[in-house]
């Protein structure tokens, strides 16, 4: 049995330092359009409110594979992401396509319900379509100490995945300090999670850079005791071009170019994909292009 009392703790200080010293890299314009572009391949559009319907799942399914037809060479993006009921439909949008359909499970974004509950929410979505499940740890049972619960919980689910690929959402802004967030990434990973990921995008603080840089180096760390790959999926407030841009910079430094690719790293801000697309065309053009010319769904 794994003892994650006794986690390494983390140097908060240290930590704030090493992403201020990422913030000061500078990118010549070829680097930075390529990063702009795999940035953009890396996003998981997502709709997640009460009030969505088929309609708007279909039209975020378009959106996803025509980001902005009248400028070439711009790619998709990795994913959408909706809720367990919407899976089929956007399924049947992206067919042809290599876009992903993920599914949010596991009573998102509480995760307050009972296990078999967790477990039938996401044998749904994997049944109906789902490439990748995001599943929401127990706060709860984790601010407790109760570490055993919450692995145990990740292996369940991640065996109802069966095919699919797990993401677990650690909810970092309710999980108050970064030791805690380092303990949660090794418990996700050692339980099987396929990525770890900071938030449900309801919560706020969301991704930021210290927890986004902890939680990368417990996958570098993790990668190097076991060998295996984890992915990285930070989550709400990373709205900009430049921040972005900035997350790719910590990622290659901390991880390797082996983890630049949208099966390793992903990008859960849909609000993103239209400031990556503006800066694109001003790198194209010259000149900023008015938001008005991009779809807002």
């Amino acid at each position: 049995m794994l003892d994650f009392t006794k986690s390494q703790s983390i140097d908060q200080v240290g930590v704030e330092e090493r992403v201020a010293r990422f913030n000061t890299r500078s990118l010549k314009k070829s680097a930075k359009v390529a990063g702009l572009k795999m940035a953009m391949n890396m996003i998981d559009l997502t709709t997640l409110e009460g009030k969505d319907t088929e309609g708007k799942v279909r039209q975020m399914c378009y959106k996803a594979a025509h980001m902005h037809d009248v400028m070439t060479g711009i790619p998709c993006v990795a994913a959408v992401c909706v809720y367990p009921t919407f899976v089929k439909t956007a399924k049947d949008a992206l067919k042809g396509t290599a876009i992903k359909v993920a599914s949010v499970a596991t009573a998102f974004p509480s995760g307050q319900s009972t296990l078999e509950i967790k477990l039938a929410d996401t044998r749904y979505a994997v049944e109906n379509g789902a490439d990748e499940v995001d599943m929401v740890i127990s706060r709860g049972a984790f601010l407790m100490g109760n570490y055993n619960f919450v692995f145990d919980e990740i292996i369940a689910i991640k065996e109802a995945c069966a095919h699919a690929r797990l993401k677990v959402i650690l909810e970092t802004g309710e999980l108050s300090s970064l030791d805690a967030v380092r303990k949660a990434s090794e418990i996700a990973m050692y339980a099987g999670a396929d990525f770890i990921k900071t938030s449900t995008g309801k919560i706020s603080p969301a991704a930021t850079m210290p927890v986004t840089l902890v939680m990368l180096e417990a996958i570098r760390d993790f990668y190097y005791s076991t060998g295996k790959m984890v992915g990285m999926k930070p989550a709400g407030g990373i709205s900009t071009a430049k921040a972005a841009l900035q997350n790719l910079v910590m990622v290659k430094e901390t991880l390797g170019n082996a983890w630049l690719s949208n099966e390793w790293f992903r990008f859960g801000a849909s609000s993103l994909a239209n400031d990556i697309l503006m800066q694109l065309a001003k790198e194209e053009t010259g000149a900023y292009q008015s938001g008005d010319y991009f779809s807002k769904d």
